[in-house]
């Protein structure tokens, strides 16, 4: 039954209106970056996650965007999670920063965890006005430097995951902040909405399994959605996958990895359908280690002294 509610909003997500153009980044790698858009998925692993991704998107053209993404976030005192990340993307003369901490608390239900997340971060936007080309040298909207403006803006999220599946729903910009910068220039950001959800398949062979995924974010404007299935082969500690994924109106894209001694690595390569062309597509690199830690002692190493007894 949890089979056919995954698939049904699967199908749901592929129906709506795909529009270019959002603030946020749409990554290809969503299903190994849950913590990006939605604080509520920090700490859902038993161990110190670290998440570093790269994308270059529209190779083939000059001062295309590019984006670079580095988080952490692991679980401690048993009910709460904690993470933190940066970000920079650059897209010729614009470039957007964000350093985000983030604060999730978990609790067992109905045979899996369910996590609410807030997050609080500081958004960074620069113009830098020498990096235009344009024919009218004297406008006064176009600064003649470089110009730069911060603000304040929080995030929350729910994430619920099971051993068969997971779903999550968050929302960023909840401030909907307006970021100023210089005198003639300001940034509208507006608040974006995301519904993940993704499903474990096991087939007969316990070494094999289909992992079907799904991502729609909405920021009151356009919408996107993105559907991702892979087949995976698990060894042990060891795996591989590979892939393919589409988006409705946006692109199609394959992706191929493996986890190797806690070290997964995935390269996907995204095809644009808006006509730019194959080969000017995005190619992205994520890596991802986990690590086991120990915050606190446990019971059996537990001392006390006999003057608080």
């Amino acid at each position: 039954m949890k089979g056919y509610v995954l698939i049904i909003i699967m199908i749901f997500c592929s129906c709506q209106l795909t529009v270019k153009g959002q603030y946020d980044v749409a990554f290809n790698h969503f299903w190994m970056m849950e913590p990006q858009f939605n604080p509520g998925a920090v700490g859902t692993t038993p161990n110190l996650r670290i998440n570093g991704c790269y994308s270059n998107q529209m190779s083939g053209y000059t001062n295309n965007p590019k984006t670079m993404f580095i988080g952490a976030d692991l679980p401690f005192h048993r009910h709460h999670g904690a993470g933190l990340y940066f970000l920079n993307d650059e897209l010729g003369a614009f470039t957007h920063k964000r350093v985000a901490l983030q604060y999730a608390y978990r609790f067992k239900v109905f045979g899996g965890e369910l996590s609410f997340g807030l997050q609080g971060e500081i958004l960074s936007e620069t113009i830098d006005g020498g990096k235009m080309d344009v024919d009218i040298t004297n406008d006064d909207a176009i600064p003649s430097g470089s110009i730069s403006g911060n603000k304040i803006d929080g995030a929350a999220g729910i994430f619920y995951s099971h051993k068969l599946f997971y779903i999550g729903v968050s929302s960023l910009h909840l401030t909907a902040p307006t970021v100023t910068l210089g005198d003639k220039n300001q940034i509208d950001i507006k608040r974006s909405y995301y519904l993940t959800a993704g499903y474990n398949i096991a087939l007969q062979n316990p070494l094999y399994s289909i992992h079907p995924c799904t991502r729609w974010m909405y920021d009151g404007v356009s919408a996107r959605t993105d559907i991702a299935v892979r087949m995976q082969y698990t060894n042990g500690t060891q795996r591989m996958f590979a892939g393919v994924g589409y988006s409705p109106s946006n692109s199609a894209s394959l992706f191929v990895g493996g986890m190797w001694h806690g070290v997964m690595l995935s390269y996907s390569y995204e095809a644009y359908t808006g006509g730019v062309g194959l080969g000017n597509g995005a190619h992205e690199l994520t890596l991802s280690y986990e690590m086991n830690i120990h915050l606190e002692k446990k019971g059996k190493n537990r001392h006390q002294s006999v003057r608080l007894l």
